[in-house]
């Protein structure tokens, strides 16, 4: 199976030396990940660092050497105790708000990024959790495409195209046919040496996130999505159950 790899919590507070370790890493693998950008940040779990200056310059140039870049939302705040329809967690920054509601924080987020340059149509969810109304927002703020969902392709579903992540990394890492996605939380690693042994170990199974997005979609009806609903209750649920 081929692994793109996504870096979620990305804002000019973050934890910069982990996130410096792990762009050499990916320099000396020569993977380009797909970097989720917080525009403004409100979450305190989130505020490792005062926020650095030269933030929006060093993700225009990653972008520039391949990188490529995702809206991790707006606020990256926590405002309703919904899962949406890949409820893989219980709280979500747009699930359950009015379709209205969420255009404006998508406005925001999107005016932010245009203000510094950035151009992406790649949307990340907080959570990995969106309903049907963020859906209409994001085509009509201009995002197509969403990192999320679960499945050996990426796949198009209501206008968008779906770009799944690892159900179960370990798996993943073993089957020999399709493509999915690593999630990394710099901020809250422990152990970095666990990924460079992953990957020294996988890297040849590893590929730059705009590899993954040359892949062709299939179509996705409504029995793939209801699956897909289920897997995410099931490890919501597995999560939950290991503490």
């Amino acid at each position: 199976m081929k692994i793109a790899v996504r870096m979620d919590d990305i804002s000019p507070d973050m934890d910069w030396e982990k996130f410096y370790l792990f762009r050499d890493l990916f320099a000396r693998t020569g993977i380009e990940p797909l970097l989720g950008i917080v525009p403004m940040n409100e979450d305190n779990n989130l505020h490792i660092e005062e926020n650095r200056a030269s933030f929006w310059d060093e993700m225009k140039q990653l972008q520039e050497q391949g990188y490529t870049l995702a809206l991790h939302g707006y606020r990256h705040v926590y405002q309703t105790s919904k899962g949406g329809l890949f409820p893989l967690n219980n709280f979500s920054e747009f699930a359950g708000r009015t379709y209205e509601e969420q255009l404006a924080d998508l406005k925001q987020a999107r005016k932010i990024l245009d203000t510094h340059g950035i151009q992406t149509d790649i949307f990340m969810a907080p959570a990995h959790s969106y309903d049907r109304n963020t859906l209409r927002a994001l085509k009509a703020t201009g995002f197509h495409k969403i990192t999320d969902g679960f499945g050996k392709k990426p796949y198009l579903w209501n206008g968008i195209t779906f770009y799944p992540i690892s159900f179960l990394l370990s798996r993943s890492l073993k089957a020999d046919v399709g493509y999915t996605t690593m999630v990394i939380h710099a901020n809250t690693v422990t152990d970095f040496q666990k990924y460079e042994e992953m990957f020294r170990e996988h890297g040849k199974d590893m590929i730059s996130y705009h590899e993954y997005m040359k892949v062709v979609p299939v179509k996705k009806g409504f029995v793939g999505r209801i699956g897909e609903f289920l897997l995410a209750k099931l490890k919501f649920t597995l999560v939950k159950l290991k503490g």
